[in-house]
């Protein structure tokens, strides 16, 4: 997938996170912005921390913004940064997607130069371990 049209309202949502980054170690803002089955948006950024295996990502923690608010299904995430290489979720991040997202749902990443890669979450993380390997028995 290449070029998706994605709701200027989840954009400028991922934008929006992305200036509330807490990255004082890396300097690597990241906000990302989900839109849910029900047609709300949910937001997240990163969040680094001293230790920094306890630092959690915007995916994780949009994803964790929606659940608390009772919304589990989504349509798209789009992640945002002001790198010039467009940048995909982490392992961690793919396989809390994969939790999450219909197998087809795009991943977008975009940049501060309006740029744009598409995955779906299947590309991202094919023959995932998802809710359905431990209901199928």
């Amino acid at each position: 997938m290449n070029a998706y049209e994605i709701p200027a309202t989840v954009k400028a949502a991922a934008k929006e996170a992305y200036r509330k980054a807490y990255a004082p170690y890396s300097q690597f803002h990241v906000g990302a912005a989900a839109l849910t089955t029900q047609g709300n948006i949910v937001q997240g950024c990163n969040v680094e921390n001293a230790s920094y295996g306890l630092t959690v990502c915007a995916e994780r923690n949009c994803i964790s913004n929606a659940v608390i608010n009772g919304e589990q299904s989504f349509q798209m995430i789009v992640i945002y940064t002001e790198q010039d290489k467009l940048t995909p979720p982490c392992g961690a991040c793919r396989q809390v997607i994969a939790e999450f997202f219909e197998q087809s749902a795009p991943v977008i990443a975009i940049n501060h130069k309006n740029e744009q890669q598409v995955w779906s979450v299947a590309q991202l993380l094919p023959d995932a371990f998802t809710p359905k390997d431990l209901l199928d028995k």
